[in-house]
């Protein structure tokens, strides 16, 4: 008798850990394999290993296990609509799985980024940004008679613009937009400003389909080009994209598609 309790007992240790049971529903096994698997997908997400999380995930297997043999039972799995949205499901995971290998085997590495970031930074070298103030108005007389009297130092360019700039944001301000590069206004007004330089003005007033603007330069610098650190990780997710996509297009290409 002792001998077949420690018989059995050897068994029990040498079942592998996947074949192990944890569950039963309706005499459909839950293994322990199965259960780890369902864990280390959550602990890619962020959560934690615990007894407790494992009586979760086992509790979930169960109630889904439970849904899925009624659903079963009743042929919901042979429905047309069913049937499709299971295949696009599964066509959804494994291109997603495809896509996951492809970069695991294709990693961006630090020295791809640092090569993307120096050639970026070079494209960048001797750009200027500018400080600048303008007065927005919406007739060009108006804009005239106002650069006149700002020559004349009838009136200051920030007083002009408080008082009469339609470009309430900035007009309170003395017409200050700040340090910026000229892409970021519109073509009329960035070829204008960059025409100036520190301290001018516009001779003439500038029309945008904003209305009639008086520019002013209040100083220049180059553009300052951030450290790598502040940027790798947009540029490693610009690089992630840009590989999966060319990996797809070569997969298109090189398929036969009539």
């Amino acid at each position: 008798m002792k001998r077949l309790a420690v018989l059995a007992a050897a068994c029990a240790i040498a079942i592998p850990a996947y074949a192990q049971t944890v569950a039963t529903v309706n005499g459909q096994n839950i293994t322990q394999d199965k259960l780890d698997q369902f864990v280390a997908l959550l602990i890619e997400q962020g959560a934690q290993d615990t007894p407790e999380l494992r009586t979760q995930v086992k509790q979930e297997m169960v109630n889904r296990l439970v849904a899925v043999q009624a659903a079963e039972k009743a042929g919901i799995d042979k429905q047309a609509a069913v049937q499709q949205e299971i295949e696009l499901a599964r066509q959804g995971i494994l291109v997603r799985a495809l896509m996951a290998d492809h970069l695991k085997k294709n990693p961006v590495t630090d020295a791809k980024i640092q090569a993307e970031y120096d050639e970026i930074k070079k494209t960048q070298a001797g750009k200027q940004e500018y400080n600048l103030r303008h007065i927005l108005v919406k007739e060009q007389k108006q804009a005239e008679d106002l650069i006149a009297a700002i020559k004349s130092k009838k009136v200051t360019f920030a007083d002009a613009a408080k008082k009469d700039s339609v470009d309430t944001g900035s007009g309170q301000n003395g017409g200050e937009l700040g340090w910026a590069p000229v892409s970021k206004y519109v073509p009329e007004f960035a070829e204008a400003a960059e025409k100036l330089k520190k301290g001018q003005m516009t001779d003439k007033p500038v029309q945008t389909q904003y209305g009639w603007h008086i520019i002013q330069v209040e100083d220049t610098r180059d553009v300052k080009f951030p450290e790598l650190a502040e940027v790798k990780p947009q540029i490693e997710e610009m690089m992630r994209q840009q590989q999966l996509a060319e990996y797809q297009d070569s997969l298109i290409k090189n398929a036969k598609i009539k």
